[in-house]
């Protein structure tokens, strides 16, 4: 680690940090004993902390961002350029760098036409929220404005995004929610609901269901994640897609993909729902856009979509009335642009499948050492491997075993993830995402330190 800090500058800091800082998802007793971790520096795929100790970064950031590394210069230099140009204007104006970056994108999308900026997943996703029930109002005397979202999936932390949301310790105590969204069930094969032979069209099959007992003249979009992320990692089950895209059209039901996680290059394609075939009316993006060097978000909309809300020039309420502030930020575009010449001259979506099957393998490996991985599952380098106490049961680690082998790991210089705050009873998962530049040695420094402190923890 090279810093310019002497020790007692970082003692200031954490002192300074102890005293005025709220941490985002943490309980902040134990800092009246303890340090809390601050880190430092990054390079490559590693981290240093305060205290100059190093880590293997293995879930990009720590919550799945930081898609091409750290300490990338150019993705620097394409801001600060941008900053000293323009670095802001209302996104009622464009920007040079906001036109390159939506042509880009969309020239990745087929199908797909319009970008709106924003500056967060969250935010993508209430403006999707919005356009729907805009569209309602507009098309269908305002009845057809609820929205279908599914267990375990997560979609951001505002009010509205925890309505829509399928994890409910990411939502208690925070009610009482907005009206209007519907769950349905999850699409986890490994916890199966139905004993059928073709898994993944029972599961979609059980969509249809609550859109006939909800009426489908009342229902105006499903928002589903591509492969569920913080509800434990879920890839869908053969068939899935397929025929969730058949029942959309069936009923008239705009399909909203959220791709905060999921989209630019983490699966192996520039967007997970790109794997499966389906052609979504929305699409929302955030954390790997620019890897993290600057806020950015978007949602991308179809052209058919985009017309709805240009019929009536002469109607003051026929437009989408919305505004993001920081969407006329001209970094994250600027950054943006370079994040994705990155991905594209280094071939990192190639070597994130490649990796990803090297870490699928150790992970199964690691299934047939120890007893307590009831199942892995994941696409490119997204993946989970589940903790049981049982595998003739499947009934989960507590959590508090799961999340001692995440500790063991960060003691081991590896950071590596786990499910929390999510789902009652099944935060067991651990979760793997790390930059889409991991080689070989990498992925494998991961898998062992996980093998070692599952040794640890289980024996």
């Amino acid at each position: 680690m090279n810093t310019h800090l002497s020790a007692n500058d970082i003692s200031k800091v954490i002192e300074a940090d102890r005293a005025h800082v709220w941490h985002h998802l943490i309980q902040h007793k134990p800092f009246e004993t303890i340090d809390p971790r601050i880190m430092v520096e990054g390079r490559g795929m590693r981290v240093w902390d305060a205290t100059g100790k190093e880590y293997l970064d293995g879930v990009s950031g720590g919550v799945w961002t930081v898609n091409v590394g750290y300490a990338r210069e150019s993705i620097a230099d394409a801001v600060r350029d941008q900053l000293v140009k323009l670095n802001y204007f209302a996104g009622s104006a464009g920007s040079i760098p906001g036109s390159q970056f939506a042509e880009k994108l969309i020239e990745k999308m087929p199908g797909l036409s319009r970008v709106y900026y924003t500056n967060s997943g969250s935010e993508a996703n209430e403006k999707v929220f919005k356009m729907v029930r805009q569209i309602a109002h507009k098309r269908y005397g305002g009845r057809k404005n609820k929205i279908l979202f599914r267990e375990r999936d997560y979609h951001g932390t505002t009010i509205t995004a925890l309505s829509a949301g399928g994890q409910p310790e990411r939502g208690a105590q925070y009610g009482p929610y907005t009206p209007g969204f519907v769950e349905v069930p999850h699409c986890l094969e490994y916890r199966a609901q139905w004993d059928v032979e073709n898994y993944g069209e029972r599961a979609a099959d059980a969509i249809e269901e609550v859109i006939l007992r909800e009426g489908a003249d009342t229902i105006g979009a499903l928002c589903l994640e591509p492969v569920t992320a913080g509800g434990g990692v879920i890839t869908p089950p053969a068939g899935y897609w397929e025929r969730v895209q058949e029942i959309c059209r069936k009923y008239d039901i705009l399909l909203h993909i959220d791709e905060v996680v999921c989209g630019v290059g983490r699966t192996g394609k520039w967007f997970g729902y790109q794997q499966y075939g389906v052609k979504p009316d929305f699409v929302t993006m955030a954390k790997g856009v620019a890897s993290g060097y600057a806020a950015i978000a978007c949602a991308v909309i179809t052209e058919e979509v985009f017309d709805m809300f240009k019929e009536n020039p002469d109607d003051p309420l026929d437009y989408f009335r919305d505004i993001s502030t920081f969407g006329g930020c001209t970094a994250g575009p600027a950054a943006a642009l370079e994040n994705m010449r990155i991905i594209e001259d280094e071939g990192l979506l190639d070597n994130t499948t490649a990796m990803g099957e090297r870490m699928l393998g150790n992970l199964r490996g690691l299934m047939e050492k120890h007893g307590v991985i009831g199942d892995v599952r994941g696409k490119g380098l997204f993946l989970g491997a589940e903790l049981v106490s049982d595998r003739s049961t499947k009934e989960p680690v507590d959590e508090k075993q799961a999340q001692a082998v995440v500790a063991e790991c960060m003691a081991q210089g590896v950071i590596i993830g786990v499910t929390n705050r999510s789902l009652p009873g099944f935060n067991n998962t651990l979760c793997f995402s790390p930059a889409l530049i991991s080689t070989a040695d990498d992925i494998d420094a991961i898998t062992e330190t996980v093998d070692k402190a599952l040794t640890k923890v289980f024996g």
